[in-house]
């Protein structure tokens, strides 16, 4: 088919990849235009123009579909269908009919639960045994389109959002070469309107870590934050990114240090498994407190 690709980071790579390993006719790819990055502050392209370059793919990089003569552009392309992944810009209609079989999206969550901006992170914050992809057909609305086929994955008690990002990147690319395969036959199922619930975007005031928590709190924070933006908690004037962890059954006050890198929280204790200090590598637990001397009780 002739396919539109519409992605911008790193999860939509692989699904290109996909597509263009399935045979079908990229005609042109939308990404985010580069911007500044990086401590130079030099334009950086998106991971989805820096892959479509190396495959020698037509990239477009409007900053909006409303400038002039973007949905012409985009119409003068007669594709099939276009395959969108995360690309950060919003599609008025005349894009989204313009197709055969109109824009496809794959989601990162088991829709109607958690449309939206970050639902890995949500997922696991949240508590949620499962996750999954869905490929959706796109209409006016946020992620409230019919969904063409799912697949899920649990997510499991170590499990942190870039585990599941990875993971489910990888779902989704097969599953959308999939759909393109069957589309004549598949059957959109319209989405309940029991269950829905909404992703917000991260704040990065929600990276603190509150020691007083409960510890299932504390441990979801900790995996659902990791790796960006990274929960954290103050030693010594210095934030540490804390990436992993597991719930454990220490007992003391919130914010004591148990031993080894075992805090107490509000009930029970979380045992820090993975951590970062500013400017540094991740790094295994035991190997951060070779250089650092964890005071009694944190913040």
């Amino acid at each position: 088919m002739k396919v539109v690709f519409m992605g911008t980071p790193d999860f939509s790579v692989p699904a290109l990849d996909a597509l263009v390993n399935a045979g079908h006719s990229i005609v042109a790819v939308y990404t985010q235009p580069p911007r500044p990055a990086g401590r130079g502050k030099k334009d950086r392209k998106s991971p989805v123009h820096v892959r479509a370059d190396e495959l020698g793919l037509e990239v477009r990089c409007p900053k909006s579909f409303k400038v002039v003569g973007a949905e012409s552009d985009f119409a003068s392309l007669d594709a099939d269908v276009s395959v969108v992944v995360a690309y950060g810009l919003i599609l008025p209609v005349p894009v989204l009919v313009s197709p055969k079989f109109g824009c496809l999206n794959i989601h990162a969550s088991l829709l109607p639960r958690w449309r939206g901006a970050a639902p890995i992170h949500r997922a696991v914050m949240a508590g949620d045994s499962e996750t999954g992809v869905c490929i959706m057909q796109m209409d006016q609305g946020l992620d409230t389109g019919p969904v063409l086929l799912r697949e899920a994955t649990p997510i499991g008690p170590e499990d942190t959002t870039g585990d599941l990002h990875d993971r489910l990147a990888k779902m989704g690319s097969s599953l959308i070469v999939d759909a393109i395969d069957r589309l004549d036959e598949l059957e959109p199922k319209v989405q309940p309107e029991e269950g829905v619930t909404y992703a917000v975007k991260i704040d990065k005031a929600e990276a603190k870590i509150d020691w007083k928590q409960a510890a299932e709190h504390v441990d979801r924070q900790i995996r659902a934050l990791s790796p960006f933006p990274g929960a954290w908690t103050e030693i010594n004037g210095d934030r540490l990114k804390l990436l992993r962890s597991r719930v454990s059954r220490g007992v003391g006050q919130p914010g004591e240090h148990l031993g080894n890198f075992e805090i107490a929280c509000g009930s029970g204790s979380v045992q820090v498994i993975e951590a970062q200090k500013s400017g540094k590598r991740p790094m295994q637990a035991d190997v951060v407190l070779r250089g650092l001397t964890l005071p009694r009780y944190l913040d």
